[in-house]
């Protein structure tokens, strides 16, 4: 017999879930109820996470076609097939509606499926449904016009973390298998290290923008959200790839691994055969209350690679680092012509332009990224658009140096300097979006993926992420040094719900 949860169907993965179909212990359908039953009872009410926008009505159908499709063949559709995926709301569906995070959208349906969605239903998967987001994801937070904040299933006082913070909560809480979510400048990252999970960004154009709104289109990037490695892996399987309707997609044709994300952990090597080093100046103060426990986390997780024998390099640092990250940050220059150029490309939107939105008003007042948005040009000419693209350039090859240096695979260092506020703050105004102190940006306005690991919890029980950062392409060997890792000291536990 397949060895299932005991919990109903909690943290299940998809190579037992498969390998139970496979049996004939269990069914798409089955599964679907499940996890329906778990939004219903824990995110529509109870706990009341808010994590889900719109379940998709067709879930079961779906379910029920991959079933009869495995019933009547004997053969699975391809490597997801029946896997209920949770997908940010940022991605268009067809014939489901698309919010965005904006109470504006709220009846808008799309005609197409997102490159990424129509992926992944060629690989079987079942959109189980779409999840929360702060307002056309700007900003580090849960803070949404449709669905107001999403709740961290760890601690229902504090934030989930943004901005695809229902797809990380979601699959925290169990409420689908696996998720994607989409990472400008951390919003992978952020709540998937808030909420105990492994979320990566990739090399951008690795997978396909299209059918996403946009923030900077060139550093724009959907990612995997998983409970594992392994999921991780599957998920990135389905979605990469050329797609001719986004040129930066020509990223996916260089040096793809030879048989796959998942095949190559098959393949591991041992977790010494790697070589880390620490940057030291990504940390914050031991003074802040705020960071200290997340520095006592990162250390002890260090140390624990330390004596599982990775060799480390301690103490790097990068001189004047917050400067580098002000002078390659895009967002107020490019965000504006961003979404003003996405939404007139869709005459059934409500709305034709970003400025249509902030004159309205009809965005969640903590999302003050808006604001400096909206006094940002309406249009980007070359010279300030070659002038961040240079600068990012200098410090993707400052970053890289340090690698070539210091004979390294990865940098690590905490996913966010500090915990996971809580909600009460955030409505005092603790934090703003653009001083947020996220190490997620390192990776992004440097053009590099990077992954967070669960690396445990603090006293207090909030999830904490530390960040890998490798050079272009190194997808894989992230994944295969996570998995090493996750299988000498696994740190994932399910909420208490």
């Amino acid at each position: 017999m397949t060895d299932l949860p005991n919990s109903g169907f909690e943290e299940l993965t998809i190579e037992d879930f498969l390998a139970a179909v496979v049996a004939g212990e269990l069914t798409s359908v089955e599964l679907v109820r499940w996890y329906l039953s778990q939004i219903e009872s824990k995110d529509d009410s109870g706990p009341a996470l808010h994590s889900v926008v719109t379940i998709n009505p067709q879930a079961l159908d779906e379910a029920a076609q991959r079933d009869a499709f495995f019933a009547s063949t004997g053969c699975l559709i391809g490597p997801l097939h029946g896997v209920p995926v949770l997908v940010k709301d940022q991605a268009e569906s067809a014939g489901i509606r698309t919010t965005f995070g904006s109470e504006l959208f709220a009846t808008y349906v799309p005609g197409r499926d997102a490159t990424l969605i129509a992926k992944l239903r060629d690989f079987g998967a079942v959109l189980l449904a779409k999840t929360s987001m702060c307002d056309f994801a700007a900003g580090w937070f849960s803070s949404s016009s449709i669905t107001d904040h999403t709740k961290n299933p760890y601690s229902l006082e504090h934030e989930a973390g943004g901005s695809s913070a229902g797809t990380a909560a979601g699959v925290a809480a169990n409420f689908g298998m696996v998720g994607i979510g989409e990472d400008t400048g951390g919003s992978v990252r952020v709540p998937a290290s808030f909420n105990n999970l492994f979320g990566l960004r990739v090399t951008t154009g690795l997978i396909s923008r299209t059918g996403f709104s946009p923030l900077v289109h060139f550093q724009d990037t959907p990612g995997p959200i998983g409970r594992t490695v392994s999921d991780v892996a599957s998920l990135l399987d389905a979605v990469v790839g050329f797609d001719p309707d986004d040129p930066m997609t020509v990223a996916a044709t260089i040096d793809p691994p030879e048989d796959g994300y998942s095949d190559a952990l098959a393949v591991c090597p041992p977790i010494d055969h790697w070589r880390i080093g620490v940057l030291e100046t990504a940390f914050g103060s031991d003074a802040n209350p705020d960071a200290a426990p997340v520095n006592r986390v990162i250390r002890s997780a260090i140390a624990n690679l330390g004596d599982l024998g990775v060799p480390t390099v301690e103490a790097l640092e990068i001189t004047e680092l917050s400067r580098w990250l002000v002078d390659t940050a895009g967002y107020v220059q490019h965000s504006k012509s961003d979404i003003t150029r996405f939404l007139a490309d869709r005459p059934d939107a409500p709305v034709s332009s970003f400025m249509e939105i902030y004159d309205s008003g009809n965005f969640h007042p903590l999302n003050d990224l808006f604001h400096a948005i909206a006094h940002g040009p309406e249009t980007v000419d070359d010279v300030d658009y070659v002038g961040i693209r240079k600068r990012q350039k200098a410090f993707q090859d400052l970053l890289l140096e340090s690698f070539s240096r210091h004979d390294l695979d990865f940098l690590v260092y905490p996913t966010v300097q500090v915990t996971t506020p809580l909600r009460f703050e955030l409505a005092a105004l603790k934090y703003d979006c653009l001083t947020f102190p996220t190490n997620t940006v390192i990776a992004a306005q440097a053009g590099l993926p990077a992954l967070t690991v669960p690396v445990g919890f603090t006293e207090t029980g909030l999830a904490i992420g530390m960040e890998l950062l490798g050079a272009l392409h190194t997808e894989a060997a992230m994944l295969q040094f996570a998995y090493a890792w996750e299988q000498a000291t696994p740190y994932r536990r399910a909420p208490s719900l």
